[in-house]
């Protein structure tokens, strides 16, 4: 049986089980599980190779000592033993003297997680299948990963992960142009599923480790933080799945701390986020910040963050909405304080439907370092597919798509895509980054008989639709009668 369909079995037999309410709890019962599993499958690689290995877990709680067994305990007496014995010890393990920092991981990962599964028997079937999967096998740590993007978008649809869902395509282009290297110090303050970490991590690892304590080294320049326990168990789950022993994770609120806390040595060498926006933080974060830029609009404080954590001469990029472009007041102040002490020299605008179906604002990637003061800003429009009108769940944006803007990235020049802006001409302008291609023909300036006959093969194809949704319907009709 593949993994894709001991997952999907997996899901439906939770579906049967009156505690869990939805997809969201559905996946979060799934994770802490998967969570267990996968860190009992890396304890027996750690027994191989270190000979004093001790688990930080108890050994009656270890995983293969109470859920491997097909045969094993279930119904209430499974209930009873994973809400009063395994999770009421997990949350509270003990990292002893020496702080055991694999200890430390199981105890955050199960801080904020709950089970919320009631039939012990449905519990021991779910723990049948997933004992399906072994996660030391390369084929099948290789084929979860795509399960693991599926479980992803299975929580975008549920209307629980907007905020902190990147697609795969655009997460791997803004590695890919700001090519982190071996030795640099990398965050996500706002990390989410941890997309933008692993994807570093392995751009990283195929082109610069050469060696196993080099990966370990790895395993300590990639951090991040998630205030969100859902998404926060989601990243630990994939930064150990990852190869990550002891993933470098907070759950926390980045923005909680205020900005004359940092020191030196909580600067970075790159950033990658996409920050959650179009929402507001509670009252007071604010006032972690400098009275001139203090606003509530979360992509506006992480912006403000993004500036104050690099390094001189440090990199990132951060996905943004249209209306950090054009807007005003706190927002002008903001793009001001950019333009001057970063060089905002790309900005890639998404077209609609890219982050689709959860919201439909327009985003932008915006690419900088920090250090030198802006000269100019190239913008790169990114165009659908031929025959695409959006993006969809069926039809996503994929990573083939920017072969065109990394072809053009180290040998600029005007296109009908491509543009470039004078730093004058964004202040003269009010600091509004909200440059239109001026490529782009108007449609009011456009041809009149290419617009008839646009319009007259849309009167076709609807003609067409209308027609084959009277044949499915009547086909539906007949066969309800019949």
């Amino acid at each position: 049986m593949s993994i894709s369909t001991t997952i999907k079995t997996i899901q439906d037999i939770m579906r049967k089980d009156a505690g869990v309410d939805g997809d969201a709890q559905r996946i979060s019962q799934l994770v802490w599980m998967i969570f267990l599993k996968i860190f009992d499958d890396r304890e027996a690689e750690y027994e191989l190779l270190e000979d004093d290995y001790t688990s930080p877990i108890p050994e009656a709680l270890r995983w293969r000592n109470w859920a491997t067994d097909p045969e094993g305990i279930t119904g209430d007496t499974l209930l009873d033993f994973v809400d009063n014995v395994l999770f009421k010890t997990l949350k509270t393990l003990s990292v002893g003297a020496n702080g055991n920092k694999r200890a430390f991981v199981v105890r955050a990962v199960f801080e904020d997680a709950y089970n919320y599964m009631k039939n012990g028997t449905l519990v021991r079937q779910v723990i049948n299948k997933l004992n399906e999967v072994d996660f030391n096998n390369s084929k099948d740590r290789h084929l979860f990963g795509d399960i693991y993007e599926q479980i992803l978008r299975d929580l975008q649809n549920a209307g629980n992960a907007g905020e902190y869902y990147t697609p795969r395509a655009v997460t791997q282009f803004m590695v890919d142009m700001v090519d982190p290297k071996f030795g640099e110090k990398i965050l996500d303050p706002a990390c989410g599923t941890g997309g933008f970490l692993t994807c570093a991590l392995e751009n990283i690892r195929h082109k610069d480790v050469k060696t196993p304590e080099d990966f370990q080294k790895l395993h300590k320049l990639i951090m991040g933080v998630e205030k969100k326990p859902l998404p926060h168990l989601l990243c630990m789950t994939n930064m150990l799945l990852h190869g990550v022993d002891v993933p470098a994770i907070r759950h926390d609120n980045t923005l909680a701390r205020p900005l004359r806390d940092y020191r030196p040595s909580d600067r970075v060498n790159v950033i990658l986020t996409n920050p959650p926006f179009g929402g507001m933080e509670e009252d007071g974060i604010e006032s972690n910040f400098p009275t001139t830029y203090r606003t509530r609009e979360t992509a506006d404080l992480f912006l403000l963050l993004i500036m104050h954590l690099l390094e001189d001469g440090g990199r990132a990029a951060i996905v943004l909405p249209d209306g950090t472009l054009f807007g005003e007041g706190v927002k002008t102040r903001i793009k001001e304080k950019v333009l001057e002490e970063c060089n905002l020299h790309t900005i890639v605008r998404l077209p609609n439907g890219v982050f689709s179906p959860y919201t439909g604002i327009k985003t932008n990637l915006l690419f900088f370092s920090k250090g030198e003061p802006t000269q100019e800003i190239w913008y790169y429009e990114h165009p659908y597919p031929p025959g695409y009108k959006s993006y969809s769940k069926t039809k996503p944006i994929r990573i083939e798509e920017f072969e065109p803007e990394k072809a053009w990235w180290y040998n600029r020049v005007e296109n009908e895509f491509a543009w470039n802006v004078p730093v004058q001409v964004i202040k003269d302008n009010g600091y509004n980054l909200d440059i239109k291609n001026p490529h782009k023909v108007d449609a009011e300036h456009a041809d009149i008989d290419e617009m008839l006959a646009d319009y007259e093969q849309l009167l076709v194809d609807l003609d067409q639709t209308r027609n084959n949704l009277k044949q499915e319907l009547m086909a539906a009709l007949g066969g309800e009668s019949a």
